[in-house]
């Protein structure tokens, strides 16, 4: 009995031991499988095919796995067993199996002689309809190089077969580049690349009209086709000064069919909406023109992108220009003059920043998140007109809990701001906006 009894009593404290030992080894493996499959959904995106993408996931995958557990961890065995890439429908799922064999030691008396622990994790990234706006603007010329750099960085780490994405560049106007595919998925990045490689920097800060374009850009793929996840990244290093519409001149046929982008650091001209430099639409569309004020008023509703036959067009007036009361949609008071240098300076001025915010209010109530980036120091400088800067406007723009009170809604999608000092720390802004869409995609 007392031989049974010592049998018996052995084999439970070889199981609590040798078990308690095993426990240990499955934690550390379900860590390690889970930064795995993390790691293989980030990298997914790396490739031009899906052999390469999935090569890439594989690949990280085991780095990471390796880096979270090390060999003969508590004297166990760990490896992979499988790292399954899977795409479909534009959704990437990465499924890692391993196992960690280990001996036993007072467990062997009863016949045993290992235990294999298990673990198993699964990560889905989700499609991306992403617009991708950048600032080409005159103050960024000293930076050209960092800013090509940072932003051919940020679109290698999507996804070319699965995700879709729009490239836009704005200054005095805004140009979109390349349009986002409305029903085949992923993107042209080498084409995309070489494009950043030939932006110039010059002009104004019309983010009005970034925004917009890139707005349209995701409102133009069909509801039942659109990804699960919608994103607008933005990058500027200034507050916005233009923005686009048709404007009443004293002598009624001057540009009364052209719609022109007004700029309140250029109020001699209107500049051309097809071009991102100043560029005058002719000698008639010149705001002052022989010392003279010619320009009579500004529309009362943002009509830019309207058709010059229908302008007015009420069921396009979505965004208010004058407004002679503060309201929460349009927080900065504009009026319609235009009688001085100074009146043109103040209202467009403020009807930019106005602007901004409004259309990235309404991206979100179409369940749009917005990314912004700000670089340089006059993000910190406050308006001629009003005690807010323009990096308030890119944190109400992307709608972060520290932005004014007057444009948080934590009920709409919260996106992220990043604020880049200096330009490098440009490309660290651009990763961690990267990293946090991926995070959302999971």
């Amino acid at each position: 009995m007392v031989a049974i009894s010592m049998l018996v009593l052995l084999a439970v404290v070889g199981l609590s031991i040798d078990a308690g030992l095993a426990y240990l080894v499955k934690a550390r493996l379900n860590a390690a499988v889970d930064s795995a499959a993390l790691a293989g959904a980030r990298n997914v995106t790396t490739g031009n095919n899906q052999s390469e993408q999935v090569a890439s996931a594989r690949a990280a995958a085991a780095d990471f796995f390796a880096a979270n557990i090390p060999s003969n961890y508590l004297l166990s065995t760990p490896k992979i067993l499988s790292t399954d890439v899977t795409f479909n429908g534009g959704q990437a799922t990465i499924d890692v199996r391993a196992e960690a064999p280990m001996p036993v030691s007072i467990m062997q008396v009863i016949g045993f002689s290992s235990l294999t622990p298990v673990a198993y994790a699964q990560t889905i990234r989700r499609d991306l309809d992403m617009a991708f706006v950048v600032d080409t603007s005159g103050s960024l010329s000293g930076s050209a190089a960092t800013v090509r750099a940072s932003a051919k960085s940020f679109l290698n780490k999507f996804n070319v077969t699965q995700d879709r994405v729009s490239l836009v560049h704005f200054a005095s106007g805004a140009e979109t580049d390349f349009p986002i595919n409305t029903s085949a998925r992923g993107f042209n990045r080498a084409a995309m690349l070489k494009k950043i490689d030939t932006f110039s920097f010059a002009g104004g800060t019309a983010s009005v009209e970034g925004m917009w374009n890139a707005r349209e850009q995701l409102g133009l793929i069909p509801s039942n086709s659109r990804s699960s996840l919608r994103v607008i990244v933005f990058f500027s290093d200034g507050e916005p000064s233009a923005f686009s519409g048709y404007f009443t001149f004293a002598n009624g046929t001057d540009c009364a069919n052209t719609a022109a982008i007004i700029d309140k650091g250029n109020p001699y001209g209107l500049s051309s909406m097809d071009g991102t430099a100043y560029n005058v639409v002719n000698e008639n569309c010149r705001v002052i023109r022989n010392g003279k004020i010619t320009t009579r008023s500004l529309p009362t509703w943002y009509n830019g992108h309207n058709d010059w036959w229908n302008k007015d067009d009420v069921t396009k007036r979505e965004f208010k220009i004058v407004t002679d009361t503060l309201r929460p949609d349009t927080p900065r008071s504009v009026t319609a003059d235009l009688s001085s240098t100074t009146a043109i300076a103040r209202n467009v001025e403020r009807a930019s920043r106005n602007l901004a915010e409004a259309i990235a209010a309404k991206a979100r109530d179409d369940g749009i998140f917005v990314f912004t980036l700000g670089m340089g120091a006059s993000l910190k400088d406050t308006g001629d007109y009003d005690n807010d800067t323009g990096e308030m406007v890119l944190k109400c723009m992307a709608n972060v809990a520290d932005a004014p009170s007057r444009c948080y809604n934590p009920a709409k999608p919260v996106g992220m701001y990043c604020y880049a000092a200096t330009e490098t720390d440009l490309t660290p802004c651009f990763s961690r906006l990267a990293s946090a869409i991926l995070r959302i995609s999971k």
